[in-house]
């Protein structure tokens, strides 16, 4: 199941994943928002890692104006990765390299069409593990990573 979490800058482009979403036949649970009216992003991002961090949802796509905040909010929480990812390239990478957990999306700068091939290329990507499985243990380590 996928976790979707959009504030009212990324509302359009959200409806857009979940169609495409709902097309290929994948579970996604919508925690919202639900309107374009203002609303506050770390709210609405920390419902959607919850149910990450709980294993409620396998992976996340979060959606705000620029993708920045939604980042920074999801990030604050251990165990999840939250990449924003303007490209395939990019995240098709985190996939492999950082077994990102969340896909973040800039509503206001990437384009329905560009948006959905880069959640295509996240979904369907593995991660490598190898040498990226330790640095992924450091970054949910206790540590310096000295």
């Amino acid at each position: 199941m996928i976790a979707l979490a959009c504030d009212h800058g990324g509302f359009a482009l959200m409806q857009e994943v979940k169609g495409y979403l709902s097309g290929i036949k994948l579970d996604y649970e919508d925690f919202g928002t639900h309107t374009t009216e203002s609303c506050d992003y770390p709210q609405i991002a920390a419902r959607a890692v919850n149910s990450i961090t709980d294993g409620e949802c396998e992976k996340g796509i979060f959606i705000c104006s620029t993708g920045i905040g939604m980042s920074i909010a999801a990030n604050r929480v251990r165990g999840v990765r939250a990449a924003l990812c303007t490209d395939c390239y990019t995240a098709e990478m985190t996939r492999r390299h950082n077994d990102a957990n969340v896909l973040v999306l800039g509503g206001s700068v990437t384009g329905a069409g560009l948006a959905l091939r880069i959640a295509e290329v996240f979904l369907n990507t593995g991660f490598d593990g190898g040498r990226h499985a330790r640095r992924i243990a450091m970054l949910d380590a206790d540590s310096n990573w000295s």
